[in-house]
């Protein structure tokens, strides 16, 4: 039997935004109640694959930021292999027509066309520990000053540059500073 069911497969912190490395600020709750409503629009047609966080896989909740070099250097691509096997399980198993891939503008994980990157030697690894102890204003504080010499560059994040290797899709990208044209390149995939 062919299915004729579109998967959506979708970082999970545009969803629940408590995935976010920091915990969710104000763009976090917006992205994720405009997509939770969108989304909600084509629940007869699309089933939602919302895989899990890697980054949380891997260190947990909250944690420091952090760019992809450096998620390399703590042991990442295993985490990033297990997600990858559940996708391509589910995959497998569900037999979708399509399947559209959303994954986060800029993130070390999850970033489908651009990710973020500094020079990991400069990292305060030193950090990440009292991090996780932080009350949410103060983690804000030191993310903040942590990611001041991160930049945006071209290139995927180590989930969605393994997911591009080995599965085929459709692959958006979605930009919570832009949450009405990601909606509507969504749209447009659905079509």
């Amino acid at each position: 039997m062919v299915s004729m069911m579109t998967l959506i497969v979708i970082s999970p912190c545009l969803l629940s935004p408590y995935f976010v490395y920091r915990g969710p600020k104000e763009k976090e709750y917006k992205t994720s109640k405009a997509l939770t409503r969108f989304l909600a629009k084509y629940l007869n047609n699309v089933r939602i694959l919302a895989y899990p966080c890697p980054e949380f896989l891997l260190l947990g909740f909250p944690r420091a930021p952090a760019i992809k070099e450096v998620y390399e250097r703590l042991g990442m691509r295993e985490a990033v292999e297990r997600v990858v096997e559940f996708i391509e399980r589910v995959i497998k198993e569900e037999k979708p027509s399509k399947v559209i891939f959303i994954g986060v503008k800029g993130s070390p994980t999850c970033g489908v066309f651009h990710t973020s990157s500094s020079d990991p030697n400069k990292y305060p690894y030193e950090r990440m520990e009292e991090f996780k102890r932080l009350s949410k204003e103060e983690r804000f504080k030191l993310a903040k000053e942590i990611a001041k010499d991160f930049k945006l560059i071209n290139g995927e994040g180590l989930l969605f540059e393994l997911l591009k290797s080995r599965i085929k899709g459709v692959y958006l990208e979605f930009d919570k500073d832009n949450i009405m044209d990601s909606l509507k390149k969504i749209e447009e995939a659905l079509k």
